[in-house]
């Protein structure tokens, strides 16, 4: 069934993934009258049964948060609240029982309106969104809940900010614990045909420590399996200069550590720059997190279509086509918002060119030129990656042209004119063309399904018009040589901020990661006279 495994790793991470589950919840097939969905749920829920032995379908993951980070959300509810929670206790002890307890934290309207099986719950804000919780529209399985109770949520006396911090708790709970046999082992025992484990954790904090360490783990432990790393970076320039610059070390950190060892690392951070149809509250969890995600799932959407009419592609698929040259595991994703009727009206026939591998001319530019793959990435208007220029019109154009593209990956979803047929014969005559010509390798995915906005998802979207439920999406990920510029912008802050004892060996780390970015290409930007 070439299912994912997901962990959830911190605050931030739980934010972003709990709008991945709203989406996919929302294909659900419950009205048996429609056409059914593309979409093959078993790739990332599993089946299972509740205490009253009524058949469940939950998510296939393990959330971690810090204690006071679930909010109303309990380890034993829904699905599975056997209604007494006291009968363990009274079986293993048989004197009086004195009950301490925290005041629980108050479900928020939007989940007792879901609670009560309301079709219209009330409209949710950033005001009403206190915990990732507040906003959840699935039901998660008891093991899936991990809660750590070294650190708390928020604390200003025991703050959990420091990378080393991360690493020290995951060595602790792991040697009393051992973390995989006790969290992720059962669900991967449970899969018939594992795809991949996906990873989303923030990589500037302390999570970026636990998360190197759990890699680690379940790279020895499943040495072929793919792993996919979506480090959360905060916005740059934000906050105390301090705390700035720790932030700065811990994302050098974990790229320095994670991405040797996982299948793809993709930086997620919200852009400097959005267009005037992305209305952010930078400082909204909710907001940021739902962009995030849009881009994210849109993305990923080939890895778990039906196999059928559309092309369905695998994680492992996407990790062939961009890590070209076996060292490149570091991606950028980007994304644009589509108005199928009115955006990008000369896409279609410049798409439909690209498509047909047969004929080697004016009509197919990608086969025979870079420029398409630049025309592609112009036409996106959000990079998730930090690093961009400030964008104005003339540093964008040199960014742009100043970067190479080795491999890429595009997803173009909900644009009702764009068919493709699929022929392996002709995609395999066009990769090799590529090849022998030198170019970067272009996969591109097509589906009908727009990205859902639910009544969970914050209202940015100016476009299309607010009371449209649906969205298209023109999403990417593409391994470019600005990686090289930006992993060495880290080694230049590392080297001057971090201790003796540590410099060397991450600075060293970073400059390999660096070189894989320039091998066998040299933009020779800096002699560009235009």
């Amino acid at each position: 069934m070439h299912e994912i495994v997901t962990l959830q790793l911190g605050h931030r991470a739980n934010y972003l993934a709990t709008h991945f589950w709203n989406a996919q919840e929302s294909y659900f097939d419950y009205d048996t009258s429609e056409e059914p969905s593309t979409i093959d749920h078993d790739v990332h829920f599993r089946a299972g049964q509740g205490p009253r032995g009524e058949d469940t379908y939950t998510p296939r993951t393990l959330i971690y948060d810090l204690k006071g980070g679930f909010g109303s959300l309990r380890k034993w509810g829904g699905l599975y609240d056997s209604g007494d929670t006291d009968t363990d206790t009274q079986q293993l002890w048989e004197g009086g029982v004195v009950k301490q307890q925290n005041t629980p934290i108050s479900q928020s309207a939007y989940q007792k309106a879901l609670d009560e099986g309301l079709d219209e719950p009330p409209k949710l804000s950033p005001q009403t969104v206190r915990y990732w919780s507040d906003f959840t529209r699935v039901f998660y399985h008891p093991r899936s809940i991990v809660q750590i109770n070294d650190y708390e949520l928020g604390s200003t006396i025991v703050p959990f900010e420091e990378w080393d911090s991360g690493e020290e708790l995951f060595s602790k709970l792991d040697k009393y614990h051992d973390l995989l046999d006790r969290d992720i082992r059962l669900w991967v025992e449970e899969c018939d045909q594992m795809q991949a484990i996906q990873i989303f954790a923030s990589a500037d904090d302390a999570w970026g420590g636990f998360a190197s360490k759990y890699v680690e783990a379940l790279r020895d432990e499943y040495g072929k399996t793919p792993l996919w790393f979506w480090g959360l970076e905060d916005q740059a320039g934000q906050g105390q200069r301090a705390k700035h610059l720790i932030r700065i070390v811990n994302t050098a950190q974990s790229l320095q550590a994670i991405s040797p060892l996982a299948s793809m690392y993709v930086p997620l951070a919200v852009p400097s720059h959005v267009p005037p149809h992305v209305g952010l509250d930078r400082s909204c969890q909710w907001h940021v997190s739902g962009l995030l995600s849009m881009a994210v799932e849109s993305t990923t959407l080939p890895c778990r279509q039906k196999s059928g009419g559309i092309r369905r592609g695998f994680l492992s698929d996407f990790e062939a086509a961009l890590n070209t040259n076996g060292n490149q595991r570091i991606a950028e994703l980007q994304c644009s918002i589509v108005d199928p009727s009115t955006q990008y009206p000369a896409t279609k026939e410049a798409l439909h060119a690209a498509n047909d591998s047969r004929i080697a001319g004016s009509s197919n530019q990608d086969l025979v030129c870079e420029d398409e793959a630049e025309k592609v990435k112009s036409r996106l208007d959000m990079s998730f990656s930090t690093g961009e220029p400030s964008q104005t019109a003339l540093s964008l154009r040199q960014w742009e042209r100043s970067s190479h593209v080795f491999g890429r990956i595009e997803t173009i979803r909900g644009v009702p004119w764009i068919t493709h047929e699929t022929d392996a014969e002709d995609e395999e005559i066009s990769r090799k063309r590529r090849r022998l010509a030198s170019l970067p390798t272009v996969e591109r995915y097509y589906n009908l399904l727009p990205y859902p906005l639910l009544n969970s998802f914050p209202e940015i979207l100016t476009r299309p018009a607010s009371s449209s439920k649906t969205v298209a999406i023109y999403g990417s990920l593409s391994t470019t040589s600005q990686m090289s510029k930006r992993t060495k912008g880290l080694q230049n802050i590392v080297s001057r901020t971090v201790d003796v004892a540590e410099r060397e060996a991450l600075s060293n780390g970073l400059g390999e990661i660096a070189d894989a970015y320039e091998e066998g290409w040299d933009s020779g930007s800096e002699e560009d006279s235009d």
